[in-house]
């Protein structure tokens, strides 16, 4: 079980901001999208992760000055990656250990995808769900 096999189903882009971009735009793109995180990137290369949590400790610091900071003023960096060959139990082990919520997926310094610990949790249960069917199964029928 590899991250590769989550990203494998999505569609579309990852969303993503610029470093240089506003804070406010950055919470609008998260609200507008109902997302908790995002990627902050300089072309491919991802610089940091602006996430919810990273917006209210600059809005407790800096109050409403907070809205026209950069991204790149704000995000947490540097921060972790994973290569999408890595598997789903290693990245679920990061981010419990280190604390975090959001994960970059890297190949080749280029962003190839974004996940969540849900999205990891939510696949690793399928799979436990997906075993014990087949367990059951063999059982009814050995």
């Amino acid at each position: 079980m590899t991250i590769a096999a989550i990203l494998k189903g999505r569609e579309g882009q990852v969303i993503s901001i610029g470093g240089d971009a506003k804070v406010s735009e950055a919470i609008a793109l998260l609200a507008s999208k109902r997302i908790g995180a995002l990627p902050v990137l300089d072309g491919k290369r991802v610089l940091g992760i602006i996430s919810e949590r990273d917006v209210i400790y600059c809005l407790a610091t800096a109050g409403a000055g907070a809205l026209d900071k950069r991204v790149a003023d704000v995000m947490t960096a540097p921060v972790r990656t994973v290569e999408s060959n890595q598997s789903v139990l290693g990245a679920l082990s990061l981010m419990t250990q280190r604390r975090f919520r959001h994960l970059p997926v890297v190949d080749a310094d280029s962003l190839v995808g974004f996940v969540s610990i849900g999205d990891l949790v939510k696949y690793r249960i399928d799979k436990i769900e997906a075993e014990a069917e087949a367990m059951r199964e063999y059982i009814q029928t050995a």
